[in-house]
């Protein structure tokens, strides 16, 4: 990365530029839909379901995340109308977006990140169950977002993100103190302008903002600690690249929310292990192998 030419950085236009972002550059046309139907009020489920399997493909990748060792139905879930039955609209609308990302990551190459993304989902999700959260899947899903912000650093601002990359490797430092230096705010708080814009409800939006400073949660307090410990978890087992070697260290009073005993840990721990090992069967079959 030595030898890269100096940019000048103006934070307060790349802030401007970032904000304006309305959509991923393949954000599928059936969300903008979606998000237009759903201020009708008299939109039911079963029109929100007809416009997402109007598009095949995304509803295959759908289904197939949701039929994933994540959730673990006792049934399989077969079209979109049981989805939205089973998980809700909000965790739908969160895969629809996934789904997006993913598309983006593994077209980019920016497969070590998807993995990271896929491995925190997963600890999440083991960590949510094991607790007894009421909506574990959506503490899934707001951990397969969690580094949303990344993407569009990477994609919108190349040359910002070439220096960002620099600075972790020259000054051994993390990727989100490299984003703090270079650029005056982080991939967090770029998750959090695309979550304003897309609407996010605040269940998933403050893991997305906080995941880094869960203190600052006022509220999905308990999501957001989730969210936060999974990451750390997912680094320290080394399952795919989040942009630094860094294993960030876990916030006292997101573990003190959790109460998570030592034995459970080890149980939380084994349980990830087994479903990293499946991970493989998340994503559709072009999708890389991990």
């Amino acid at each position: 990365m030595k030898g890269l030419k100096k940019v000048t950085v103006d934070r307060e236009a790349i802030r401007k530029r970032l904000k304006s972002l309305k959509n991923l550059p393949t954000m599928p046309g059936v969300f903008q839909e979606i998000n237009k139907s759903i201020q009708n009020p008299e939109t039911t489920a079963e029109d929100i379901a007809k416009i997402i399997s109007s598009d095949q493909a995304l509803s295959a990748k759908i289904l197939r995340i949701v039929n994933s060792v994540l959730y673990g139905f006792p049934r399989r879930i077969s079209n979109i109308r049981h989805a939205l039955i089973i998980l809700g609209f909000d965790v739908v609308k969160g895969l629809l977006l996934s789904s997006s990302v993913f598309d983006i990551m593994l077209a980019r190459g920016f497969l070590g990140l998807w993995q990271h993304s896929i491995g925190c989902a997963i600890s999440a999700g083991v960590i949510a169950k094991k607790l007894n959260m009421p909506d574990p899947e959506e503490v899934f899903v707001a951990a397969l977002l969690h580094d949303l912000g990344k993407v569009i650093i990477k994609l919108e601002l190349p040359e910002e993100s070439l220096l960002i990359e620099q600075k972790v490797i020259d000054n051994q430092i993390s990727i989100y103190e490299a984003e703090k230096d270079i650029l005056g705010f982080t991939h967090a708080t770029v998750g959090k302008w695309l979550c304003q814009e897309w609407y996010l409800p605040n269940k998933l939006a403050y893991p997305i903002t906080y995941h880094h400073r869960p203190n600052l949660s006022e509220f999905a307090i308990q999501s957001t600690a989730v969210v936060h410990v999974a990451d750390s978890l997912v680094r320290g087992i080394g399952f795919g690249f989040a942009g630094d070697n860094f294993v960030p260290k876990i916030d006292n009073r997101a573990w003190d929310i959790l109460g998570i005993s030592d034995p459970l840990l080890e149980e939380i721990i084994r349980e990830i292990d087994e479903k990293l090992d499946s991970a493989e069967n998340i994503y559709p079959e072009n999708g890389p192998d991990i």
